[in-house]
């Protein structure tokens, strides 16, 4: 399980053009939800975006706000469809022995047989629904697929068992495919 830390200022207002000066100044509007009340932050952009190259769902953040720890989880962000950057986000405040929905990217690892023999590897599933407790929670989930032949796939139900982590999606669900070129 990965864990980061990152640090928050409280915000007291939450008016658009406040919104807008944050931004300017190289802050991030965010909100802490979960079992507790709503609280509205806002953290550095430039320290956000150095430890998070990615955005996923199944890293725990300890953040603190003026001496206040939360453990928290991105659960959601929005983004400048022009500049690509990060406008606002959602965390997710988690409760230590309380379990947790969330979402584990799936990794292939190897190189299909079926793909060597001329076929084409499809990675169709990039990430399942896990309910775990936090201290539970992988980082990743890696499916081996160097058996892989042309014409057979991996499914849900083939995922090797990890302790304290049940998988959330249909067993009949496929990972990934090794399927035959089309004829041009």
């Amino acid at each position: 399980m990965k864990k980061q830390t990152l640090e928050g200022i409280s915000r007291k207002e939450s008016r658009k053009g406040y919104t807008k000066q944050l931004r300017r100044d190289g802050k991030i509007p965010s909100v802490v939800y979960g079992h507790a009340e709503p609280l509205s932050i806002a953290v550095d952009e430039h320290e956000f975006n150095s430890k998070f190259k990615t955005i996923s769902e199944n890293v725990i953040i300890s953040l603190t706000v003026e001496g206040n720890k939360y453990d928290v989880l991105v659960k959601d962000f929005q983004e400048d469809i022009l500049t690509g950057k990060i406008v606002h986000l959602d965390f997710y405040e988690i409760e230590k022995g309380k379990l947790l929905k969330t979402h584990v990217p799936v990794h292939s690892k190897g190189t299909p047989v079926g793909a060597r023999e001329g076929g084409l590897f499809e990675l169709l599933l990039h990430e399942v629904e896990v309910e775990c407790l936090p201290k539970d929670l992988p980082e990743e989930i890696v499916v081996d697929v160097t058996e892989l032949s042309v014409g057979h796939s991996i499914h849900v139900r083939e995922l090797a068992a990890i302790d304290g982590v049940k998988i959330l999606n249909s067993p009949e669900q496929v990972i990934c495919i090794v399927t035959r070129k089309r004829e041009e």
